[in-house]
């Protein structure tokens, strides 16, 4: 379930919270104790030696960005071009003073920059049109909150063509949309998720032929969703890897049953998606989570660079809320901020003007002018243009790798290790 919603839910969720919380601190403590973002920052810079690199060329996504942040700051002068894109707050990230009780979603506010999406998106949905949009007919607002309010009393039991039934639950429709806002082209499904399920809600109020279109959409959907789940790895370890970092990256809220108050405080600041996001950290309770790495990395993340750091942030990401992306370039001294009116989680491959930004940074070192605003290629209920074939690159990826080669027999050359200067009022670094 994308999260708990009913008080079984809840209850169920927080004890399995602790069975995995308890797990990972005791069969799983050695690996789980080594997995703090310091670690993985401490092995890119081994592999950086390994390799030959004088200077480390980094370009990071979402978490990615926490980490380039961390390599950023542990070993300042150790790369000639860092490029964070989708980004999280480190000091949100860890939790500092007073707000290491705090959720960890209290501080990173994904939530708010999912809400703030959504809604955008729903009042274009209005301005497009019933062409458009199929939710411009009503309010596109008042359409949404009224599945929501329907499925949180009821869920909707739906049966496919093939005569197998299956239940859609309020945590299903916020979480189909969340999904959907990753993506620059999710608005089409938001609106039409939306206007299927007001449909099959209140089965009464459409016609056979609408009632029947309505069900095959959402039964398709399902089953897409049951193929993908086929194809991937037979046992997927997401869930293990992304709290064995966040664990023990992290400080977090003392007690797994502080999660249902907590959460339903964050819906209340950003609805739909604070329980979505809040609850996603619930393993990490400081009581059931014990486990430490002796060796992480806590800041500070203000350190001043020997090369720029180039941070992009994109107005309606759902996930790394856009003002983290203000307040980590705050941080950073030597740091360049790259704004984006961009749609989906992260820009870079979205917008043609940031994708030319980062890449002219990571080949040339040319920075992207001060206050630079750019514009995601894809916007709600527009239709896009086709891509020339001009801007593709003429040479074939095998020719471009090849130029990057070391030559036959070239011994591998690794640069000595320089202690970085500490910088005045900071700890020296392992």
């Amino acid at each position: 379930m994308a999260f708990p919603w009913t008080k079984a839910e809840e209850k169920a969720y927080i004890d399995s919270s602790k069975a995995v919380g308890k797990a990972c601190s005791t069969t799983g403590k050695p690996l789980t104790g080594a997995m703090s973002t310091a670690e993985v920052a401490r092995d890119m810079e081994v592999l950086r030696r390994a390799v030959g690199d004088k200077k480390l060329s980094y370009l990071g996504f979402s978490y990615g960005t926490a980490l380039g942040q961390y390599y950023a700051n542990m070993f300042p002068d150790r790369f000639r071009a860092l490029v964070v894109d989708g980004v999280l707050d480190p000091n949100a990230w860890v939790g500092q003073g007073k707000a290491r009780g705090d959720l960890q979603e209290t501080r990173l506010r994904s939530a708010d920059g999912a809400y703030k999406a959504l809604h955008e998106i729903l009042l274009r949905c209005d301005k497009a049109g019933e062409r458009a949009c199929p939710l411009a007919a009503g309010d596109p607002v008042a359409s949404y909150e009224l599945v929501a309010q329907r499925l949180r009393k009821k869920p909707v039991v739906i049966e496919d063509p093939d005569g197998e039934s299956f239940t859609v639950s309020y945590a299903d429709f916020v979480g189909a949309s969340l999904s959907s806002l990753y993506s620059p082209y999710g608005y089409a499904d938001i609106a039409s998720i939306t206007a299927d399920l007001l449909v099959l809600t209140d089965p009464g109020s459409a016609t056979a032929a609408r009632l029947a279109q309505a069900r095959t959409a959402v039964a398709k959907r399902a089953e897409q969703a049951r193929q993908q789940r086929r194809y991937d790895f037979p046992y997927n370890n997401g869930l293990e890897t992304f709290l064995g970092v966040d664990c023990t990256d992290a400080y977090h809220p003392t007690n797994a049953g502080a999660w249902p108050a907590l959460t339903a405080k964050e819906d209340k600041r950003a609805p739909y998606f604070g329980r979505a996001w809040g609850w996603s950290a619930a393993p990490c309770a400081r009581d059931t989570w014990t486990v430490r790495d002796e060796d992480a990395y806590t800041g500070p993340f203000n350190r001043k660079t020997s090369a720029p750091v180039l941070v992009v942030g994109n107005y309606w990401d759902p996930a790394t809320n856009y003002d983290a992306a203000v307040s980590s370039a705050k941080l950073l001294p030597n740091s360049r901020l790259l704004s984006s009116d961009s749609w989906g989680h992260t820009a870079y491959g979205t917008s043609a003007c940031v994708t030319g930004a980062v890449d002219a940074y990571l080949l040339k070192g040319t920075l992207p002018k001060k206050g630079t605003l750019c514009t995601g290629d894809v916007q709600p209920f527009v239709e896009v243009p086709a891509e020339p074939e001009t801007s593709r690159a003429a040479a074939p990826k095998s020719a471009l790798a090849a130029e990057g080669e070391p030559a036959r027999g070239e011994p591998k050359r690794l640069p000595p290790v320089v202690a970085p200067r500490p910088a005045v009022g900071t700890l020296t670094l392992p």
